[in-house]
């Protein structure tokens, strides 16, 4: 998994504002601001330092720093459950797996109702072939009222849910999504793809029309587009996503598959 994808994923607390960063291309966090005056004495202030930091250095790929900064955080207060998220996160990224679960885990029995840690484990579960598994924590980071990006975690179940090829619960989850936050783009582009494959073509075009008005256009944005053209008749329309997506993402997967022919 990208570290874009991740950071999308990371806690709010640390990133806040991160949810709409998974397609527009934004890599920086936003920092949430301490009030500390000098240097800070109180082992929380400390602990949220540091993961503050860990997450930082997460998002520019150091991870070996970012690893340390978890160390200090976790040893200036191994109460704070959300350091033990963001170590699930950084060994995602470092693929170790049996150590991203045991810091979920832990991080989710000292704050089994916190959205951003039930959400971040979702998603581990869902990247590690436990789909079914990965949705009930998406909705238990939605029950929470506090929760800031619920769009988010359903966003996140409907992508789950699309790798089973749930297209029924994939779609409520999307529509969920967009109730809450209609120009997420990670919801338009899934939802465009289920209408895409339901035979739903106008439905589609529209979608992904309002994801391009949302984002930067991505290599599946673009090939998704070309495809529904193609299917209407559009030979022009087609040929303008077949010149951007060799413009822009020549190395990409979909191109190959234009170059082959293979558009289903």
């Amino acid at each position: 998994m990208s570290r874009q994808l991740c950071l999308a994923l990371a806690t709010t607390a640390m990133l806040a504002g991160c949810g709409g960063m998974q397609s527009s291309g934004g890599t920086e966090p936003v920092m949430e601001s301490v009030s500390i005056s000098g240097e800070p004495t109180d082992a929380r202030n400390r602990a949220k330092v540091h993961a503050e930091l860990a997450s930082l250095y997460f998002s520019r790929g150091n991870m070996a720093v970012a690893l340390e900064e978890l160390r200090i955080a976790a040893s200036a207060d191994p109460n704070f459950a959300l350091t033990y998220s963001l170590y699930g996160l950084v060994y995602m990224e470092l693929r170790e797996p049996q150590l991203a679960q045991q810091n979920f885990e832990r991080g989710l029995r000292l704050a089994p109702t916190d959205p951003d840690i039930n959400h971040n484990y979702g998603w581990f579960l869902c990247q590690t072939g436990r789909e079914t598994e990965s949705v009930k924590y998406f909705l238990q980071a939605v029950r929470n009222p506090l929760y800031q990006t619920p769009w988010r975690s359903y966003s996140a179940a409907g992508s789950c849910s699309l790798r089973k090829n749930n297209l029924k619960e994939a779609e409520q989850f999307f529509l969920r999504a967009l109730a809450q936050s209609p120009d997420d783009p990670a919801s338009l582009l899934q939802l465009g793809q289920i209408r895409y494959r339901q035979g739903s073509l106008d439905e589609a075009r529209k979608l992904v029309g309002r994801y391009t008005k949302s984002v930067e256009p991505s290599a599946e944005s673009l090939w998704l587009g070309l495809r529904i053209e193609r299917r209407l008749g559009e030979r022009v329309a087609e040929s303008s996503y077949a010149n951007q997506l060799r413009r822009r993402f020549a190395a990409s997967r979909e191109y190959q598959q234009l170059q082959r022919g293979e558009y289903d």
